[in-house]
């Protein structure tokens, strides 16, 4: 952990720090976050672009951009030199308002601090700076510099933490947020959500989810039987959502119907007689893109009724545990499949796009005969994540935030972000690490 236990003598301040935080996860977190730097010393403020935004941020330093989009550029600009800033926080680097702050931060040498969900999901979160998924540092590093930089190569996993909560709180926040939005958002009457769909609709895609969680249980676990218990081998499609930042901006498929389509085709052409395909959706589907439909009318066409299955969302270890392989854009969810040494086949950007792990195979050729990741190269490459990126603790509960919010506060106040720290030569990350500055 950066600087625990370290006496304060050992803490070297330099330069006053000034975070200036944008849109976060939904929930408390990022208010909890301010309040943590503010207490070691730096100054805090927040830009709010809607009603949502303005409720989960509480404390001092509020700033309410009420412009429109096209307003934003200049807004942030000026709002960078004014209070002087020398830190952006936000969460996910892709949405129009994250990805021209960060060019005006950049402009300015800022250090830009990004959050996303965990590459490794679902006990920890990915903390990263200048950029993540597609836009990591890690996409430019090889297998074996991240091997060079363990202490331990080839070490034991560490255990996987005790769950921090459950995809309920995620959905409850996540309704909680557009409800703010759509009831209370007088004083933002030019926002516009950066998803296609309108800010009503997205309130109730979440309040249906919420409310039909028992319902899709039982149907899940109905679904997932029969496959588990099914005398026959079956590949995984990891399906992602469709609005979701690491499809839209790091593949260059234009829909969820496009990928679909094309992992039915494959599998018609390179599949065994014998062997089925299975859809399993993203925990977060919320309905807005007809899946099952989909599938079923492609199903057909393509020749493979009775041989293709879908499964909503829900623990991916159970259907995992039994597939021969795993098919996806670039979903996170890939890298349980290469713990557990499947062969996996992608068609986006992602951090574990390295040779070593992720097949060349044409998708015919793949679901014909896939060939393997090399595990042991694969658990070095988890093991630096969990050295570098990977912070134990979650957006959503309160004993996931409070598990984060032991280690984040340091690890933004420290000269180098985890990953820059971990490649440096090792004699150097000692002092490195113990280097703040607050100017208090």
């Amino acid at each position: 952990m950066t600087g625990r236990g370290a006496p304060c003598d050992m803490w070297r301040m330099t330069a006053p720090r000034r975070f200036l935080f944008l849109q976060g996860p939904h929930g408390p977190f990022f208010a909890r976050l301010g309040k943590g730097l503010r207490a070691a010393g730096a100054d805090v403020w927040r830009v709010g672009f809607n009603q949502g935004d303005r409720v989960f941020w509480r404390g001092p330093g509020y700033i309410a951009f009420d412009g429109a989009s096209e307003d934003w550029p200049d807004a942030c600009a000026a709002l960078l030199d004014r209070h002087q800033i020398t830190d952006l926080v936000l969460y996910g680097d892709t949405r129009p308002i994250h990805a021209k702050a960060i060019l005006a931060a950049h402009a300015r040498g800022l250090t830009v601090h990004v959050f996303e969900e965990g590459y490794l999901r679902p006990y920890w979160v990915t903390y990263e700076r200048g950029g993540s998924n597609g836009h990591s540092q890690l996409m430019g590093l090889t297998v074996e510099e991240m091997r060079a930089a363990l202490a331990r190569p080839g070490a034991d996993h560490p255990p996987a933490p005790a769950r921090w909560g459950d995809m309920r709180e995620h959905v409850f926040y996540g309704a909680l947020y557009h409800f703010f939005v759509l009831a209370m958002n007088g004083r933002y009457p030019r926002f516009r959500p950066h998803r296609a769909i309108g800010v009503a609709t997205e309130f109730q895609l979440h309040l249906r989810r919420l409310l039909l969680m028992p319902w899709h249980r039982l149907e899940r676990r109905l679904a997932t039987r029969p496959i588990r218990r099914g005398a026959f081998p079956y590949h995984l499609v990891l399906l992602q959502l469709e609005h979701d930042a690491s499809f839209r901006a790091h593949s260059d498929l234009p829909s969820m119907a496009d990928f679909i389509a094309l992992c039915l085709k494959g599998f018609a052409e390179g599949a065994a007689p014998h062997h089925h395909l299975v859809f399993k959706a993203h925990p977060l589907e919320d309905g807005r893109v007809p899946l099952r439909r989909l599938i079923a009318e492609g199903a057909a066409r393509a020749g493979l009724r009775g041989r293709v299955h879908f499964l909503r969302g829900g623990k991916l270890a159970p259907i995992l545990d039994g597939a021969a392989s795993a098919v996806t854009v670039n979903s996170t969810a890939a890298q349980q499949a290469l713990y557990r040494g499947l062969p996996v086949k992608i068609f986006g950007r992602a951090i574990y796009d390295k040779p070593e792990f992720v097949s060349r195979q044409p998708l015919a050729a793949f679901f014909a005969a896939p060939e393997p990741p090399d595990s042991a190269a694969y658990r070095d490459f988890r093991q630096f994540l969990l050295e570098s990126s990977q912070i134990p603790g979650g957006f959503y509960s309160a004993r996931g935030r409070s598990a984060l919010l032991r280690r984040i506060v340091d690890l933004l106040l420290a000269t180098d972000d985890p990953t820059t720290t971990i490649l440096l030569p090792k004699a150097a990350r000692g002092q490195q690490l113990r280097v703040v500055s607050t100017g208090r």
